[in-house]
């Protein structure tokens, strides 16, 4: 196989598998087949892609058209996108062992719509993921936004259709009325849009516009959470988990710090925006962004609200070290991708796993959940350090790396932000676990003694089960994958040197 055909392969295998899901749709069992084997055939792609790449010599590219005269379809193969392929990649193989619980075990109507909307996102994150301009990055960017607003709106409740425009509404109104006048401001000014070590606007726009252009880019990437244009993130979450899963840790809101990232390091260039200081005003939006978000998430006592807020701050995290403009900012706030993709995933995975075996969502509701549900809230707790940044969990390289930039930077403050914040997740999250493990349970009113005939009615959900009940897991298709991404967890803790390798070219190193 060429690098080509296996750059082709990743927007292809994706796309054929949402035809296939499509076509099997009538049986379920073969449907879900056809989503795990496309799942596994992508990543063995991009694994084959990451071998290209670590080899050396001359990287996967890929032509698909010209549009005009410079301006063209394109892959590649770059650090940041390979690290982003595996993501996306990699974490759809779980979330899709994981949906097959979630949505046989609450009945989730238009599963293959589901399925086939899934596949369609992926493929439009591996074509940002790979994409060789900033042309082709916004395209992939757009069809990532379209695919994933019938599963924001999956549910087809007033309240999901509501979310689904708030959603659809702010990304698509910040990335026309922003991002893309900045596209159009770059092209005219220095006559290309291809993602450039060292970046292409140096001496090509006048230094007191800088910090414009960079303004309508960051604002306009929607997708990266900076506030004010947030709100979309958390009208979003009345979609099932594993959409949540894909918006928080997969693909979506990676796409957008991620385009983020490629923006300063092959636009700007870290070292222009450095000498300028053109950035210097996004540091302290971050820090707030950072900072209030977390407040935000200590008043939320639904679980996925409170998440949610807390995937809006740890963006922010990846902002801030991208406006740091110094080499170890830009290369904890790419770890800070992966770390967080980890452990984000699993507390939504967590999440949705309590909902499926006791349509609890009220954090104040789940007192003595941890002794029914041991897996689960374990899983949570580890997912919950990884994000929090303490050892032996993932988290905290990025978080350590993050506050180098900072030291580098001379933004001492912002070593002070970075720690204030991390105190703020212990105390959205960790209350989570101690409830859930040392809280009495109140009563509740459904509980049936442990033995006794379990009343159901056709179709019924299950009674949510009672502390002393013994364990009752969610179904094995749920629990299972949130406790390998808990794992996970702990293997990019021990395994960082390997990701730091694989970026420490985009630092010149």
């Amino acid at each position: 196989m060429t690098a080509a055909s296996a750059l082709a392969l990743s927007l292809l295998i994706p796309l054929a598998g949402a035809i296939g899901i499509a076509l099997t749709g009538r049986n379920p069992n073969l449907r879900e087949g056809v989503t795990l084997i496309t799942a596994l055939a992508l990543f063995a792609d991009v694994l084959w892609l990451l071998g290209a790449h670590l080899a050396g010599g001359p990287q996967p590219a890929l032509m698909i058209g010209e549009v005009m005269p410079g301006l063209t379809l394109a892959l590649s193969i770059e650090p940041l996108g390979m690290m982003f392929g595996m993501i996306a990649s990699g974490l759809w193989i779980l979330n899709s062992f994981y949906s097959i619980g979630y949505m046989r075990g609450n009945n989730e109507h238009k599963q293959t719509r589901f399925y086939v909307c899934f596949a369609i996102a992926i493929c439009s994150a591996l074509g940002v993921a790979f994409a060789a301009n900033m042309f082709t990055l916004f395209i992939f960017y757009e069809v990532l936004t379209i695919s994933t607003y019938p599963l924001v709106a999956h549910k087809e409740t007033p309240e999901a259709r509501a979310g689904g425009r708030t959603y659809l509404g702010i990304l698509i109104g910040t990335s026309i009325g922003l991002q893309m006048v900045a596209i159009v401001w770059t092209w005219v000014a220095t006559g290309t849009l291809d993602f450039t070590k060292g970046g292409i606007i140096s001496g090509k726009v006048a230094e007191g516009l800088v910090p414009v252009l960079l303004a309508l880019y960051m604002f306009g990437i929607g997708k990266a959470a900076l506030m004010p244009f947030h709100r979309w993130l958390p009208a979003a979450m009345v979609a099932p988990t594993p959409v949540s899963a894909l918006l928080h840790a997969v693909a979506v809101v990676k796409a957008g710090v991620f385009t983020v990232m490629k923006v300063v390091v092959y636009i700007f260039g870290v070292d222009f925006l450095a000498s300028t200081g053109a950035a210097n005003w996004l540091v302290w939006v971050a820090a707030f962004s950072l900072l209030a978000a977390s407040i935000v998430a200590m008043t939320k006592d639904n679980l996925k609200a409170r998440l949610a807020y807390s995937t809006v701050s740890q963006l922010s995290y990846i902002t801030l070290g991208a406006a740091l403009a110094t080499s170890m900012g830009v290369i904890g706030g790419s770890m800070h991708i992966a770390m967080h993709a980890m452990g984000k995933i699993t507390l939504f995975f967590c999440a949705g796993a309590i909902y499926t075996a006791t349509h609890k969502t009220e954090i104040s509701d789940m007192d003595g959940l941890g002794r029914v549900m041991p897996f689960t809230y374990a899983a949570f707790l580890i997912g919950a350090l990884s994000v929090i940044g303490l050892p032996p969990m993932g988290g905290s390289w990025s978080k350590w790396y993050l506050m180098l930039g900072a030291a580098d930077a001379d933004q001492l403050i912002m070593i002070g932000v970075l720690m204030v914040s991390s105190l703020l997740n212990v105390a959205y999250l960790l209350p989570v676990v101690g409830r859930g493990f040392f809280a009495r349970p109140a009563a509740d009113p459904h509980h049936v003694p442990h033995g006794a005939p379990q009343p159901q009615s056709v179709g019924a959900a299950a009674a949510p089960p009672a502390a002393g009940s013994g364990i009752r897991e969610a179904p094995l298709f749920c629990v299972v994958p949130l406790c390998l991404t808990a794992l996970g967890c702990v293997v990019l803790f021990i395994y960082a040197d390997a990701l730091y390798g694989l970026l420490a070219p985009l630092a010149g190193r």
